[in-house]
C-alpha cells in the first residue's frame, strides 16, 4: 500500500513539473509581431519592431487604396508615391534610386501608364522617356 502511495505520489510529483515546464516554454515563445495599423481609414505598415514605417496611405470605405501613398526604406527615406482612386492607380508616381534619385516618374489612368514617362540613371541622368499616349475614354 505504501509503495502504491510512494508510486501516485511520485507521479503527481513528475506530472506537475513537466507541466511547469511546458508553461515555461510556452512563456518564452515569441509573438508575432503585429506590423499593420488601420485607424481612421489610415493604412499603416511598419518594418520589424515598428520603430520606422514602410507602407502608408488612406483607404476607401471599402479598404481600397484611395490618395497618397508612400513607400519608405528602413531608414526613414521617402522611396515612392502613388496617387490611387478606389484601389487604381490614378494620378502621378515617383520612384527612387536607393540615393534618392529619381528612378522613373510618370502618370496613371484608370490603373494604366499614360502620358509622358521619363526614367534616370542614378546620377540623375536621363536615360529614357517613353509616351504611352491618352487613350480616349
Amino acid at each position: 500500500m505504501k509503495i502504491l502511495l510512494v508510486t501516485i505520489l511520485v507521479l503527481f510529483v513528475l506530472v506537475s513539473c513537466k507541466s511547469d515546464t511546458n508553461e515555461e516554454v510556452k512563456d518564452k515563445t515569441p509573438k508575432k509581431e503585429n506590423l499593420v495599423d488601420v485607424k481612421d481609414g489610415m493604412f499603416i505598415e511598419w518594418y520589424p519592431g515598428r520603430k520606422q514605417i514602410k507602407f502608408k496611405g488612406p483607404q476607401d470605405e471599402k479598404m481600397n487604396r484611395h490618395g497618397l501613398w508612400s513607400f519608405y526604406a528602413e531608414d526613414g527615406t521617402e522611396m515612392s508615391f502613388t496617387s490611387y482612386v478606389h484601389g487604381k492607380k490614378e494620378g502621378f508616381t515617383v520612384v527612387k534610386h536607393p540615393n534618392g534619385y529619381i528612378h522613373y516618374r510618370g502618370e496613371y489612368r484608370n490603373d494604366k501608364p499614360v502620358g509622358l514617362w521619363t526614367t534616370y540613371n542614378e546620377k540623375g541622368i536621363k536615360v529614357n522617356e517613353k509616351d504611352f499616349g491618352y487613350p480616349e475614354e
